[in-house]
């Protein structure tokens, strides 16, 4: 804990309510943190109050600063432009850095006679240089689509000094390359095609094909056919490579896609460049999570001082300052910007892809899939959860009218079963059928173990989200017992149509539709059919044991007493089955005779 939380306070306090900036410093006097607020006395305060719930990011921080300064400004737009304009001088420990898991690729044309095309990580050797690029795979397959369209050479050799030295090579043959180890292509036309290619990976394939068509029809009219024919190949190969981007990019001419994927205490941010009709580059980024809208923070971060800002920049919600960001890009930018969160249609379908870019990124780093932590993230946002549901308990109640009443729990931790977390309930107190106050028994039973921190590992750990199966009344019921035990837990109940089939969540008073969100309604499914599954197949077994125990003990000379003392000894009806009548007498305390009767209704059974 901050020993100086009471001074901090206490300056904090008189602070004024204009505007500006803040600048945490730690004993030392280093800046640890910069931000900007819109009322500096109420942001301020918000870290210095008692019983926060900062994320452990912005706890940690908290406890590190000894001091801070701050400077009012006319607006928030002042403040937000002083605050991006700190943060780059300073670097603060604690502020969002935007690093990527990556460094920067490079495009080259070398400068050889015979110049090639192709990928580096840094700008150490001669030649001209194209980028930067953050995604490496962008600019591996930039380079790869260039080669392949132009027929340029992607062997080792020398040229001219490997001409006709061998025979050309299968990708000549197959019409990827266009043969220049044959020698009898002049470094004039080589070159051309090189121009081409470099303007292609520029401003990619429809302003080459339109130039790429006026030089096939010149060479046609002037009866030069062969390099007429190698110009319409070209012109084929530039659109087929289109048409494959146009499966990508979906028409969008110049726009940033940025999507988010949270898992926990991290957020996954994937950024998609599209420039000329084509995805052009890619930047990856995992943040942890803050108090402040970690969009707009980004947005203002990876935005400052950059000269390539798109005309749209597509983001899965509008944050409340987006008016000010979109003032601040404008006049960095000298033009408007538009920043759009799309609901359907094309730009839509990109914001999916760079969200299933994120999730993949996120899913990869904590071994698990990308639909695993969509579909967490897309349960925790529905259910209004202040963090992704990392551990599930969901709970269900089964019987035979009012025999053999159970309830069955399974637990779901990172998207998956746990199966060894699973607990069986056998109702106690419900003398007849009661779905409500079966699910309050056993809830009660469940979570007194928390309370009093004396079961296993698995009973003792509180879970971030429980599920009923049922709807509002089983959350009615439950609640209560919440409320008694003090225990601050989200509480959904798990409704199914007539058809036995997943079709909502309920809360107390209402219930949430979530069939349109794909990967949260199949992660619901699971857990639902799961503890159904489980819970019927308890009951059942218990079913079983009850209906065999009874016609054991219809036999003369079995009570209740000896027929445990066999039940101990064989667990299971094939161990018992092949117990002797000797063994019988032996186990239970009792004559030949009746363990004789016993084995005859044994082996019958």
């Amino acid at each position: 804990m901050n020993q100086r939380l009471l001074y901090l306070r206490e300056k904090t306090s008189k602070l004024t309510e204009s505007p500006g900036v803040y600048i945490m410093r730690n004993a030392d006097g280093d800046i640890i943190y910069i931000g900007k607020a819109k009322n500096l006395k109420k942001r301020v305060a918000s870290y210095f109050r008692e019983n926060p719930d900062h994320t452990p990011k912005v706890s940690a921080m908290v406890s590190n600063v000894y001091d801070y300064d701050f400077i009012v400004t006319d607006s928030e737009y002042e403040a937000l432009v002083l605050e991006c304009s700190l943060i780059k001088q300073n670097k603060p420990k604690y502020n969002i850095l935007l690093k990527d898991d990556k460094g920067y690729y490079y495009i080259r044309v070398s400068d050889d006679e015979f110049p090639r095309i192709t990928t580096e990580k840094n700008m150490s050797a001669g030649g001209k240089y194209l980028g930067v690029y953050t995604s490496s795979t962008i600019a591996t397959e930039t380079v790869n689509e260039a080669n392949k369209v132009f027929m340029l050479p992607t062997c080792r050799k020398c040229f001219p000094r490997d001409f006709r030295k061998e025979r050309p090579c299968l990708n000549y043959h197959i019409k990827m390359c266009m043969g220049v180890c044959t020698g009898k292509i002049s470094r004039e036309t080589y070159q051309k095609a090189v121009d081409d290619a470099v303007e292609f990976i520029k401003s990619g394939g429809a302003t080459a094909i339109e130039r790429i068509e006026q030089e096939m029809y010149k060479a046609s009219e002037n009866l030069e056919f062969e390099k007429a024919s190698i110009l319409r190949d070209r012109i084929i190969a530039i659109k087929k490579s289109s048409e494959k981007q146009k499966v990508i990019n979906s028409g969008v001419n110049c726009a940033d896609v940025i999507g988010t994927a949270e898992f926990y205490d991290k957020v996954c941010i994937s950024v998609l460049m599209y420039r000329n009709e084509r995805l052009t580059d890619k930047a990856v980024f995992e943040l942890e999570k803050s108090d402040t809208d970690i969009l707009s923070d980004f947005i203002c971060r990876f935005y400052h001082e950059r000269q390539d800002i798109p005309k749209v920049i597509i983001i899965d919600h509008i944050p409340e300052d987006a008016e000010l960001i979109q003032n601040f890009l404008e006049k960095q930018s000298d033009r408007n910007i538009k920043i759009h969160c799309p609901k359907k249609g094309r730009l839509a379908d990109l914001l999916r892809l760079a969200k299933n870019n994120s999730a993949e990124y996120m899913a990869l780093k904590n071994s698990r899939t990308g639909k695993e932590v969509i579909a967490l993230e897309q349960l925790g946002k529905i259910l209004g959860l202040e963090n992704t549901p990392k551990y599930i308990e969901a709970y269900d109640i089964s019987n035979l009218s009012s025999e053999s009443m159970v309830a069955g729990m399974v637990v779901f931790e990172n998207g998956r079963p746990l199966k060894k977390a699973y607990k069986h309930f056998t109702v106690k107190e419900q003398e007849y059928q009661n779905d409500y106050g079966s699910m309050r028994e056993v809830l009660k039973r469940r979570l007194l173990h928390i309370v009093n921190q004396d079961g296993d590992e698995y009973f003792n750990r509180t879970p971030d989200l429980i599920l009923l199966d049922g709807g509002t009344g089983h959350v009615h019921a439950v609640e209560p017992i919440l409320k008694e035990l003090a225990l601050d837990i989200p509480l959904f109940g798990m409704v199914k149509d007539n058809k036995h089939r997943t079709r909502a969540i309920a809360t107390g008073g209402k219930e949430i539709q979530i069939n349109n969100l794909q990967s949260a309604f199949n992660l619901v499914t699971q857990i639902q059919d799961e503890v159904h599954r489980y819970s019927v197949r308890f009951m059942h077994g218990k079913h079983r044991k009850k209906t065999y125990s009874s016609e054991l003990l219809a036999v003369k000379g079995i009570g209740e007493k000896k027929l445990a003392k066999i039940m101990m000894k064989y667990k299971t009806k094939e161990s018992l089955a092949n117990a002797t009548p000797e063994q019988l007498a032996e186990t239970a305390g009792v004559s030949i005779e009746t363990a004789q009767n016993l084995y005859e209704v044994i082996q019958n059974m």
